[in-house]
């Protein structure tokens, strides 16, 4: 079965508050634009995930919810998982691991650097510096579970993020 992984680094936060902790800090205006522009760019390609997991931080939380938003999943059925907040990326894939098989594609919304490290480790043809805030990178791989995504050979086939203006509309 073919199966495809979104990762999701969160969209632009704010420092407004210089005392607030790093895990209740909220999305600031341009992440609060940037999430749900990304949302309408997934949608309009097709990809609209089985399960969303997302960092339980108050940025992950708002990015997850206003993807979801716009590509018409259900925000009730977003699962929460504190520990892929500031996750490395073995922690990241104990919860791509952990996946129902019946979902065909998942969508990982966190931090980084961790996020940007496992994008680093998808495929050898791919590589970036750095992951943009709000940026989605997308992966299929042919398996019966997400158990053998470790083994799979893995296809980047996005990378894309708010001021990427190859693709904006």
């Amino acid at each position: 079965m073919k199966r495809t992984l979104l990762l999701v680094r969160h969209a632009k936060s704010s420092w407004a508050s210089p005392l607030q902790s790093d895990f209740e800090r909220p999305l600031n205006e341009r992440g609060l634009r940037n999430a749900p522009e990304m949302g309408k760019r997934l949608k309009a390609a097709g990809l609209v995930p089985d399960l969303i997991v997302s960092s339980s931080a108050v940025r992950t939380r708002q990015t997850a919810t206003l993807l979801a938003e716009e590509l018409g999943y259900d925000t009730e059925k977003i699962q929460w998982e504190e520990k892929l907040y500031h996750a490395s990326p073995a922690t990241i894939e104990d919860v791509i691991f952990g996946a129902p098989d019946h979902a065909a594609t998942i969508m990982i919304v966190t931090h980084n650097p961790g996020i940007t490290d496992l994008v680093n480790q998808l495929s050898p043809r791919f590589a970036t510096g750095n992951m943009p805030t709000c940026g989605v990178v997308g992966a299929t791989f042919e398996a019966a579970g997400w158990s053998q995504y470790p083994q799979a050979k893995r296809n980047v086939f996005l990378f894309d993020y708010p001021k990427n203006e190859h693709d904006a509309e």
